[in-house]
């Protein structure tokens, strides 16, 4: 039995049974085999192509970061930690990570459940819902400070209830905070976990089911090791991006030193007293931790995924 080759396939055969030869006594036909796809693919070679990704990150991304680091070098070693290391500062990085970190976390939880009900159940007004999870990423960050600032002020729909009630203050204080970054941060989560938990099959929990397994058994066992690498996506994402948060955050917040005031607030205050050197000095340290978290996730994740081809293997 002859065996088809690729180059056969490639090129129909002549009556004779060779290879059909083009008019003018060209090359034949090429194969189309892995050579030939890197060789004629839609985007250009390897090298052009890492040339122009590299190029653009330098001029959006790297050459911005490192003039930070380089305007800051300016200040000395002694007064670039005297200004990082200011109480006022270091209040700063506690109120902004801290918030941070919390509102990635609630968001993590809660960003699973919205996408669980989008992506499982059938209810009337879904389209609706899904549309709003998109609202933060289209709402100016200013126009979100104000509407939370109004609704949790201390007259406000729901901040006079809470205050009555359970003497419990949002505005103004870091709960405000934490409320803000929420907010912002969760479309981050539902957006990376949903198309995760569209492609997990439902015969894989009712195969768990069939065996015995109850659902906290599916759900820790089945589900959450398939979903783990968006959900730790989706937690970076919402981290990162209240890290950096101005607009939303400075309205709610008060602005009081020592007790609700956010990083980036402290760094524009540096811009407007024309202290630039002293501004990216600040921005150095966040722009160190925020990487450094980023590293920690992503190292996490590797690990993850390290362990599921172990298993698999």
């Amino acid at each position: 039995m002859s065996t088809l080759t690729p180059s056969v396939i490639a090129g129909a055969a002549t009556p004779e049974g060779g290879p059909r030869t083009p008019r003018g006594g060209g090359p034949g036909p090429v194969a189309i085999g892995r050579g030939a796809r890197s060789r004629f693919g839609a985007l250009p070679g390897f090298g052009l192509s890492m040339g122009y990704a590299v190029l653009y990150l330098s001029l959006l991304v790297l050459i911005p970061l490192a003039a930070l680091p380089i305007s800051s070098a300016s200040l000395g070693w002694e007064r670039f930690w005297a200004v990082v290391t200011d109480p006022r500062v270091i209040a700063s990085y506690k109120l902004t990570f801290g918030a941070s970190l919390i509102a990635a976390l609630v968001n993590t939880v809660f960003g699973l459940i919205v996408a669980w009900c989008l992506v499982r159940y059938r209810f009337p007004g879904k389209k609706i819902i899904d549309a709003l999870v998109d609202l933060p990423f289209a709402l100016p960050t200013a126009v979100a400070g104000i509407a939370l600032t109004a609704l949790y002020a201390p007259n406000g729909w729901l901040g006079a209830p809470l205050q009555r009630w359970f003497d419990l203050k949002v505005a103004y204080t870091p709960i405000g905070i934490v409320i803000a970054l929420i907010f912002i941060g969760l479309p981050f989560v539902v957006r990376t976990v949903q198309p995760v938990l569209e492609d997990v099959e439902r015969e894989i929990e009712e195969a768990a089911a069939s065996l015995g397994a109850t659902r906290l058994q599916t759900f820790g066992r089945v589900l959450l090791p398939t979903i783990m690498p968006a959900l730790l996506t989706g937690f970076t994402l919402a981290l990162a991006r209240a890290i950096g948060e101005y607009g939303s955050v400075v309205f709610i917040a008060g602005n009081m030193p020592m007790v609700s005031e956010i990083t980036p607030l402290l760094i524009i205050a540096k811009l407007e007293q024309y202290d630039y050197a002293a501004a990216a000095a600040i921005a150095t340290v966040m722009l160190s931790f925020s990487f450094a978290l980023l590293l920690a996730v992503n190292m996490l994740q590797w690990w993850q995924s390290r362990r599921g081809l172990g298993k698999q293997s």
